[in-house]
């Protein structure tokens, strides 16, 4: 089962005049998190986006992710229209807010020429984008065929001593 949330969104100005940078970036965004653990194999994230920027942007604009370290490319999926998606084990995904910072070639560039030395350095990105992941559903706590099996011997039990009582 997959959820569509709305997002909580704030874009950040790269410093400096770039080239063929965005400029003023603007960003709508979507997200969608599954929700439901107990038939799938990894929890999916997926960020849909549509960048909108005061200058105009080549076709080919190339933009790059990072979440929580892991580097990630954002795939076009239109005009101005760009995804990021990744998957977690259902044990390793947590629920909370994920941050996806959003990087045009420029700034990723700059974040790997910064990372080389530092491997805990940070670059400003273009914009960064906040899903919010409520968790996933892993089942009840105790499996209805474990609750059969205890209220069986239970129920077994009392009437077993129930007889030996009425036959003594």
């Amino acid at each position: 089962m997959v959820t569509k949330y709305l997002l909580t969104i704030f874009a950040l100005a790269i410093s400096g005049s770039l080239g063929d940078s965005c400029q003023n970036p603007k960003v709508e965004a979507a997200y969608f998190t599954s929700l439901d653990a107990t038939v799938v194999t990894q929890i999916a994230y997926i960020t849909e986006f549509t960048l909108k920027c005061d200058n105009p942007l080549p076709e080919n604009y190339a933009l790059y992710a990072e979440v929580e370290g892991k580097p990630l490319t954002a795939a076009r999926i239109g005009e101005n229209k760009y995804q990021v998606s990744w998957t977690e084990e259902p044990s390793k995904a947590r629920s909370g807010v994920h941050e996806i910072h959003v990087m045009d070639e420029e700034g990723w560039a700059s974040l790997r020429r910064a990372r080389r030395s530092d491997p805990a350095a940070a670059v400003a990105p273009l914009l960064a984008i906040q899903l919010q992941h409520p968790g996933s559903y892993s089942g009840p706590w105790v499996n209805s065929e474990v609750l059969a099996t205890a209220l069986s011997v239970i129920i077994a039990y009392t009437a077993l001593r129930s007889k030996s009582k009425i036959l003594a």
